[in-house]
């Protein structure tokens, strides 16, 4: 009776959490949030958000915020859109700014999240699984530079990334400041961008090529010391 009773009182916290999630979610497509979204919609209601943030700055600023931190924590699509209007909004410094500090928030709520519901569940079953394990253990023995590298390329999706870090032993401080510098560049590009909002027609083309591949780049660069270090340990005598 009192195991029974331990297992219900840790079990109604996580149906607690997972009914919250499935509200808010409910709410926001019954509300026809994905409609705001939208490219084509959102600029026709540029003038009218101009106009608001100029009136209400600092209401807007956290509004804006608190938007984009929840969509990052329920792992809403939009992420590009969203990132556009901030930053055509504020500006590149202070949009940006706002981009990096709320989606971080809103990843490392995510990975509490997940990591609380189902995350060592999840890991016991990877770990009886030989290439799984050795990929948790490849990530977790160099969790920082992995990280940092997953979050420069911007060809791992956000919401991704999240997930599978959460079934890791990845320290929450590194998890946080990982994602902090490695989404800054993506996110002060998009805010930089979406300065021009008005001009735009479409969210395809806006990153070019060459850019994506200085990104890439970076992203491998986070990779070296995992090689330098791996280096090192295959090839003693030559250090």
């Amino acid at each position: 009776m009192v195991d029974s009773g331990s297992r219900l009182r840790k079990l109604i916290p996580r149906l607690l959490i997972i009914t919250v999630v499935i509200v808010v979610l409910t709410a926001f497509y019954l509300a026809g949030g994905t409609r705001w979204l939208n490219l084509k919609q959102l600029l026709e209601q540029l003038d009218t958000l101009r106009f608001l943030v100029h009136r209400h700055y600092i209401a807007a600023l956290f509004t804006a915020a608190a938007a984009y931190t929840l969509m990052a924590a329920l792992s809403i699509p939009g992420g590009t859109v969203m990132s556009l209007l901030i930053g055509f909004l504020f500006g590149r410094w202070v949009g940006g700014a706002v981009i990096v500090v709320s989606a971080t928030l809103g990843a490392g709520s995510i990975f509490l999240m997940v990591r609380y519901l189902i995350g060592d569940a999840v890991r016991r079953r990877l770990e009886r699984k030989p290439q799984a394990a050795r990929l948790l253990h490849g990530f977790e023995h160099d969790a920082f530079n992995y990280l940092l590298f997953v979050r420069l390329v911007p060809l791992f999706p956000f919401w991704l990334v999240n997930l599978v870090s959460a079934f890791t032993a990845m320290r929450m401080r590194q998890f946080i400041f990982g994602t902090f510098i490695g989404i800054m560049p993506a996110c002060f590009i998009y805010a930089n961008v979406g300065e021009q909002l008005g001009n735009i027609q479409s969210v395809h083309g806006l990153i070019s090529p060459g850019l994506i591949a200085a990104m890439v780049l970076l992203g491998f660069l986070a990779l070296l010391p995992v090689g330098a270090r791996w280096w090192r340990t295959t090839h003693p005598d030559e250090v």
